[in-house]
């Protein structure tokens, strides 16, 4: 009886998130709501997100800050929310 070789696949990258998105569709929608002249207050990036506000604030920081290199800057409005814009 002669064995047959098993073929040992490796695991390959998604290119499809869990819900069927972009990896980084995220990521293109938050860009795009921060590019706006009037830029994006915390609640409108947390509902086009779907995170927590901590959430939000840390991805401003460190993927768009610190990975990226863009600058975004925050100005409080004046109904009291913070406005978040590109530069």
């Amino acid at each position: 009886m002669q064995k047959t070789a098993k073929r040992r696949v490796g695991k390959q990258k998604k290119t499809v998130g869990k819900n069927g998105r972009s990896p980084d569709n995220k990521t293109t929608q938050m860009i795009e709501l921060l590019k706006r002249p009037d830029g994006a207050t915390l609640q409108e990036l947390t509902s086009a997100s779907g995170w927590q506000s901590h959430s939000v604030r840390g991805f401003l920081s460190a993927a768009l800050g610190k990975r990226m290199g863009l600058k975004v800057n925050s100005k409080k409005g004046d109904d009291g929310q913070r406005v978040y814009r590109i530069a």
